[in-house]
């Protein structure tokens, strides 16, 4: 009898993994986003691959530089449309951005290039309304060319919020230069000094799903403001989709979706 209900529970879970598998499939960006995205809202730094969002939403496109001065800055994506820049500011900081006045915030694949992340999902979440959200879709370094890198610690992320990103600065370009760009050791300091002159926009921090998951629960502890409402491993494996709803200061809110 215990072997066949351990044979009939291991059954049970295959099927179990087999069904969310299969439902998570259905889950792209776009299907998420028709669930929880409605109002008034900003998408950072879309470049050439808006968020496709549901008539119920508007969206305003927030970037650090006017359009034409991306395509300076990427000429790799010449033959690539842009977004029209509608709101030129910080990504990280939003300082033209009004508390409480956005109901979504959209950041694909943003925040690994923020130099302090904890900061920026302050900020994020400032501009939101109770109730609001915030869409976020994070890479797998395990799954790009970030691999050879190693995660960022939760030491390294507090650092950088209670002190300000300048003291990491030039190590992050340092290690984007040998560990991606491969850049042989006589020509990796001018690299550097190359990318630094131009503000190139680099993969700052990167994580594996276990980090996310300790990033998002360290945010949780230190502004106690939002509810975890998904937080989903495409069946891709490339990117993880995480949505967050803020809530009243120290509890949750009841809201539609």
């Amino acid at each position: 009898m215990p072997g066949r209900l351990t044979r009939t529970g291991k059954a049970l879970a295959v099927a179990v993994r087999k069904f969310m598998r299969d439902v998570t499939r259905q889950l792209d960006r776009e299907t998420i986003a028709r669930i929880y995205l409605k109002g008034e809202g900003i998408e950072i730094g879309a470049l050439h691959n808006p968020l496709a969002v549901p008539p119920a939403a508007r969206v305003r496109y927030v970037d650090r530089m006017s359009t034409p001065d991306l395509r300076r800055q990427y000429p790799e994506l010449a033959t690539r449309d842009l977004v029209d820049v509608d709101v030129v500011d910080d990504g990280e900081r939003l300082s033209t951005v009004g508390d409480g006045t956005q109901d979504f915030l959209i950041a694909s694949q943003v925040l690994e290039h923020c130099q302090n992340p904890l900061f920026t999902i302050e900020q994020w979440l400032r501009v939101l309304r109770t109730g609001g959200v915030l869409f976020m879709s994070l890479p797998d370094k395990r799954f790009s060319f970030d691999v050879d890198r190693p995660a960022t610690s939760l030491e390294h992320l507090l650092r950088d919020y209670r002190e300000g990103p300048e003291w990491s600065r030039h190590q992050h370009f340092e290690e984007w230069v040998r560990l991606v760009e491969r850049v042989a050791p006589e020509g990796s300091d001018a690299r550097v000094e190359e990318l630094l002159r131009v503000d190139y926009s680099i993969h700052f921090h990167v994580w594996t799903q276990a980090d996310m998951l300790e990033l998002i629960g360290l945010a949780r502890s230190l502004f106690g403001c939002f509810d975890v409402e998904l937080f989903l491993k495409t069946d891709y494996d490339v990117e993880h989709i995480i949505v967050l709803r803020k809530t009243p200061a120290g509890g949750a809110t009841v809201t539609s979706v």
